[in-house]
């Protein structure tokens, strides 16, 4: 079969329809991009160009409060910085794993109430200069175009409050945590619509709302019906109504989800968190007729060649089966991977993923 684009390979795949091979793509920690540079990976280059991995093109906007952005401290070692969702947070240098939670701006309804007046929907929360560059060149040279807002439950956990007060709060007070994820999804759906009004064609909307953990959900199902699933179909029928796929980027062991997801319309999944309990193969045979699947591999065996060899042809092939099925790690990129044993492994992934 003649070599496809990125955008036809992907095309074929949400199709459900086998391509010329399975579309490769991952995120890479900082950490792992500066271990990479002291192995070869040119500075000035993109690492999915140079790893010639698939052509997908990302477009972020800004949907925070947009509170001040400082730095508080900083060492050789580590940086405690205070971002524009008001989370106090301390990062390694480079950075090569979730942040320590310090502290939050929001911590109530009226705090609520001032980050909410701040986040209303203006042109200047989207990169404009990032579509204008380069929209052309995606489009000449077949790249999947894909628009990554960060809006929900995950956020409003995890960046603009602390989890545990969130969680309580979905027992005690869940029309407040509700109204939050309702919200940035309004931003970030009116954001999606002027990008749109400006003629810009999208391919694919991928959102992350990590609501598992190893053992399952973080909270009841019926939390998810009552304060999640609302936000998440009004994002997925945006989708659909403007012909753009819908893709969730979900941590931890969602299975049980998986069906319901699928009836609200979910076209692709990721990231099959094996180290949480998630089944890849299961799950492809289970649900691969009707959802395109992410990644599945798991990245702990990624420092070891042999064991990624293994994974890959073992894994590979069920989950490539009658298409459907995009190649990643479990999460992401950790810098216990080298260069070399990463480019052994996309290389492998293309040999063992051609249909």
């Amino acid at each position: 079969m003649q070599e496809m684009t990125t955008h036809e390979r992907m095309t074929h795949t949400y199709g459900h329809l086998e391509p010329d091979r399975v579309p490769i793509t991952d995120w890479f920690w900082e950490s792992t991009l500066v271990r990479w540079q002291s192995e070869g990976l040119p500075p000035d280059v993109e690492v999915e160009r140079y790893l010639q991995l698939d052509d997908i093109a990302q477009i972020g906007m800004d949907t925070s409060p947009r509170f001040e952005s400082k730095v508080l401290e900083e060492t050789d070692t580590y940086r405690i910085t205070r971002d524009g969702w008001g989370m106090t947070k301390k990062n390694l240098k480079p950075i090569s794993a979730t942040f320590e939670h310090l502290d939050h701006m929001v911590k109530d309804r009226d705090s609520w109430q001032i980050a909410k007046a701040r986040m209303t929907p203006t042109p200047d929360r989207i990169n404009w200069t990032l579509l204008q560059t380069n929209y052309q060149r995606w489009r000449s040279n077949g790249a999947w175009v894909t628009v990554s807002p960060w809006f929900g439950y995950d956020i409003v956990s995890a960046r603009m409050c602390s989890t545990e007060m969130i969680l309580y709060a979905m027992a005690e007070d869940p029309d407040w945590v509700k109204e939050m994820c309702d919200h940035g999804c309004d931003l970030a759906l009116s954001l999606l619509d002027m990008i749109l009004e400006e003629g810009y064609q999208i391919d694919e909307i991928m959102w992350c709302d990590d609501m598992a953990y190893r053992n399952g959900l973080l909270f009841s199902k019926d939390m998810w019906r009552n304060i999640v699933r609302p936000y998440q179909q009004r994002t997925i029928d945006w989708a659909h109504a403007h012909g753009i796929k819908a893709h969730l980027h979900c941590c931890g062991r969602v299975a049980e989800l998986v069906p319901d997801l699928m009836a609200m319309g979910l076209d692709a999944l990721n990231p099959l968190e094996v180290k949480a309990g998630m089944d890849p193969m299961q799950t492809k045979k289970q649900y691969g007729d009707d959802i395109v699947l992410r990644g599945g591999f798991d990245i702990q065996n990624w420092s070891d060649v042999q064991k990624a060899e293994e994974d890959i042809k073992r894994i590979l092939p069920a989950m490539m089966r009658s298409g459907g099925y995009i190649f990643a790690s479990d999460h992401s990129v950790a810098d216990n991977v080298s260069l070399a044993d990463y480019k052994h492994i996309v290389s492998l992934a293309k040999q063992v993923g051609t249909y």
